[in-house]
């Protein structure tokens, strides 16, 4: 007689489904006192699983971490753009590097692959080689990229959509429009 084989058991930082859940709701909800938590969270994940942490779940906590630090009101204009910038380059680096074949694919038809928005990958490149743009760039970038974290990992991860499909279309056609004066003038 053939024994069952037991289904294979990943092991992970969090305890459960629950605390995953509330995490994720924590960093999304808006109050910085819960994303607070829900960062301590993610901070104690990442000391247990090392680089095994999901880079999505990394790149959520930094950008989360500078909207805090932006609503706290301690740092300088200077110093928020500075980490919005890393947490941005950080993201749109790591999310294409592991689009990056063997050969050089330019970062913005690597974006377009994944549906992350053009602008946010100009906006990587001029925190990276240009001028620093202006802090309210930086704070939208932040918050497009963590819209498109919500819609691509943790929406997924929760098995549904949280937002129905039509509002989604009209968000995007709007951040289209909205970001089509993004010319060399926008970045000053």
């Amino acid at each position: 007689a053939r024994k069952r084989l037991k289904p294979l058991q990943t092991v992970v930082a969090w305890r459960g489904r629950a605390e995953w859940d509330q995490v994720m709701v924590g960093l999304y909800c808006g109050d910085s006192r819960l994303q607070q938590d829900a960062l301590d969270r993610v901070s104690a994940w990442k000391s247990r699983y090392g680089p095994k942490m999901p880079l999505a779940v990394d790149s959520t906590a930094e950008l989360i971490r500078c909207k805090v630090l932006d609503s706290s009101g301690r740092l300088k204009s200077h110093e928020l753009i500075l980490s919005y910038g890393l947490a941005l380059v950080r993201f749109v680096n790591l999310i294409t590097e592991r689009k990056q074949k063997t050969a050089n694919i330019p970062l913005r038809q690597l974006a377009r692959e994944v549906d992350i928005p053009v602008w946010v990958v100009d906006l990587r490149h001029e925190l990276t080689h240009g001028k620093l743009p202006r802090l309210a760039l930086c704070r939208k970038g932040c918050d497009v990229v963590l819209e498109w974290l919500r819609k691509t990992y943790w929406n997924r991860q929760l098995g549904n959509n949280l937002c129905e499909e039509d509002e989604d279309e009209e968000e995007e056609q709007e951040e289209v429009e909205a970001n089509a004066d993004l010319d060399g003038d926008a970045w000053e």
